[in-house]
C-alpha cells in the first residue's frame, strides 16, 4: 500500500472511531442547520480534526480541502476530506454513512479511502493500482441492460433549484430501470458502484468531498465517473453519473434529455 494510501486508512479508521462512540450517545449532541437541510454535530468537527492531524503529522506541506474546516494550506498535494458524510443519517441513528478522504496531485485524484464505520468495510484505491474493499480486488457490476440495472441517487437537499429537473429524471430513471435507491451518502454509494453493489448513479449538487475518494474508487475499479454531459469536470460543477461502462452511457443519454441551460453551465440559475 502506498505511504499516502495508508496514511489516509489510519486517518479513516480515526474518524470512524470518534463517531462509533457518539453513536451509543446521539442525544448529548449539539447539531446545527449550517444552511436549510444541512446539518453539522460536533462529530464532523472532531472526526475532521483528527484526520487533518493524522495527514498533517505525516506531510505537514500538504493542502487540506475539508467539508467544516474548508481551504487551507497550498501545495500541489490536496487532501480533500468529509469526516462524516451522511451526517443527517447518522444523527438519526440510521446506520448509513461513511468517512471519505481523497488525494489530488496538480489536480488529479491519486488516492482514495471510503471507510464505513458501522460494516467496518474498508475501501481503498491508488491510481493505477486498482480499488479494494477490506484487501478484496472490487470490479464494477457486469449487468448490460438499464432495465437490469440498480441506480442510487441523492435528492437534491441544499440547492432546490434544479428540483424539476432532477424529478424529470427520477421519473424516467425509475421506470426505465430495476430500482432507484437514496441511501444518503454519495460517497459510501459510489463506494458500492465500484463494489457492483449498484450498477449506476448519479446526483446534482454535490461537493468535491462528496465525490472524490468514491470517483476514484469507480474508475479504478473499471468504471466510468463524468458530469451531466459525460465531461470530466464532475469535482468542478457538483454535478456527477457513475456506472459501469455500459450503464454510465444509457444514464447518461437518459439524464442528458433532462438538462436545463443552467445545468448544462450555460446561464447561472436564478
Amino acid at each position: 500500500m502506498h505511504p499516502m494510501l495508508n496514511t489516509a486508512v489510519k486517518a479513516a479508521r480515526r474518524a470512524g472511531a470518534i463517531i462509533m462512540r457518539a453513536s451509543d450517545n446521539l442525544d448529548a449532541l449539539t447539531v446545527r442547520h449550517k444552511t436549510l437541510n444541512d446539518l453539522v454535530s460536533e462529530v464532523d468537527r472532531a472526526a475532521e480534526d483528527a484526520i487533518i492531524e493524522v495527514l498533517k503529522t505525516a506531510y505537514p506541506e500538504h493542502a487540506i480541502l475539508a467539508e467544516e474546516s474548508g481551504a487551507s494550506g497550498d501545495s500541489e498535494h490536496v487532501w480533500i476530506i468529509d469526516p462524516l458524510d451522511g451526517t443527517t443519517n447518522f444523527l438519526h441513528g440510521f446506520p448509513v454513512y461513511c468517512v471519505s478522504i481523497a488525494m489530488a496531485h496538480k489536480g488529479v485524484l491519486t488516492h482514495g479511502v471510503v471507510y464505513d464505520p458501522v460494516k467496518n468495510d474498508l475501501f481503498t484505491t491508488s491510481r493505477g493500482a486498482g480499488a479494494y474493499l477490506n484487501d478484496r480486488r472490487l470490479r464494477v457490476s457486469k449487468r448490460e441492460k438499464l432495465i437490469d440495472g440498480l441506480i442510487g441517487t441523492g435528492f437534491p437537499f441544499r440547492m432546490f433549484d434544479h428540483a424539476d429537473a432532477y424529478m424529470g429524471m427520477m421519473r424516467e430513471v425509475m421506470q426505465k430501470t430495476a430500482g432507484i435507491r437514496r441511501p444518503g451518502s454519495a460517497a459510501l454509494d459510489l463506494a458500492n458502484v465500484a463494489a457492483g453493489r449498484l450498477d449506476g448513479f448519479w446526483e446534482i449538487g454535490l461537493a468535491p468531498w462528496d465525490m472524490a475518494a468514491g470517483a476514484l474508487l469507480v474508475t479504478e475499479a473499471g468504471g466510468l465517473v463524468g458530469d451531466l454531459q459525460g465531461n470530466q469536470d464532475f469535482l468542478g460543477s457538483g454535478h456527477i453519473i457513475a456506472g459501469n461502462p455500459r450503464m454510465f452511457s444509457q444514464l447518461l443519454q437518459l439524464i442528458e434529455g433532462h438538462l436545463t441551460p443552467a445545468l448544462r453551465g450555460e446561464a447561472p440559475a436564478r
